[in-house]
């Protein structure tokens, strides 16, 4: 990093009005790492930690002009692609993509929250596969998402994570690293595939409740290392490690009465004497 250019990254997502996880994480991570974070919002939702209330799409047309608006006058070094809700806002976010030439794209196809609640429609589902996936330099479905997008059923088998996320990058994503924070294994497995083939990441699994908006957080830690200008592989190693630390610091901060969010500045703040 030069003493004159900032890093930047764009985070397009839906807003979480406890401040856990889309747009609030992503800030939050970017921040963390060292990158000045822009948003163009795609949603509003009323929730908390404990579930989901409401949810209000912002128009799509709106979300293309944020995206136009931060495309005509900052420097964005990488993108991370979260909520969408609609098929509707989906086509207008792969238009917004245009406009960011050679940027690296993390796709994070939100379609479920943490407490179960559905964030995107289910006719959106095959239109993000066809217009965002071949875009994505590198895409970060959890179990469930990564078996919608492949249009087959749900597997928690360890065996079986290495095959899904090879088929899920032959559909065009340059990377694809299938998050297993809900599978059998007996460690945090995440698999990562690329042009290269196929590894497993792992990190300890750390009993906690406190996990909401892991997957925004692991998903815009991996953009702001790219935006660095860190390989893709090195990315998603250093966000792992990044997310992992904020997981096992989470039951430092107490939020809410539910599944509480992960300790962003874990490595900032200091514990009250």
């Amino acid at each position: 990093m030069t003493a004159d250019r900032t890093l930047i990254a764009l985070t397009v997502a839906g807003s979480d009005s406890s401040g856990g996880a889309g747009i609030q994480a992503d800030l939050k991570t970017f921040s963390a790492l060292g990158v000045y974070g822009a948003s163009a919002i795609t949603a509003l939702t009323a929730q908390n930690t404990q579930g989901v209330d409401d949810v209000m799409a912002v128009p799509p047309e709106f979300v293309l002009a944020q995206m136009q608006s931060v495309a005509r006058d900052l420097d964005v070094g990488a993108i991370k692609i979260g909520m969408l809700a609609t098929a509707e806002t989906v086509e207008a976010v792969a238009t917004g993509l245009d406009l960011f030439e050679d940027v690296p794209v993390v796709l994070d196809p939100v379609m479920v929250s943490t407490s179960g609640d559905l964030l995107l429609d289910e006719d959106a589902v095959g239109v993000l596969r066809d217009r965002l996936l071949p875009r994505a330099t590198v895409a970060t479905p959890n179990l469930a998402e990564c078996a919608a997008l492949l249009g087959e059923p749900p597997e928690s088998r360890e065996q079986m994570m290495e095959g899904r996320a090879e088929r899920l990058r032959a559909l065009g994503a340059d990377a694809v690293l299938l998050t297993g924070g809900e599978s059998m294994a007996e460690t945090a497995l995440d698999i990562f595939a690329d042009a290269n083939g196929v590894q497993r990441i792992e990190a300890p699994r750390h009993e906690t409740q406190n996990t909401h908006g892991t997957g925004c957080t692991l998903s815009s830690a991996i953009a702001a290392e790219l935006a660095k200008g860190e390989t893709v592989e090195k990315a998603v190693k250093l966000a792992k490690m990044y997310v992992t630390a904020a997981i096992i610091a989470a039951d430092e901060i107490h939020v809410g009465q539910g599944a509480g969010p992960l300790h962003h500045f874990h490595a900032f703040w200091q514990k009250p004497s």
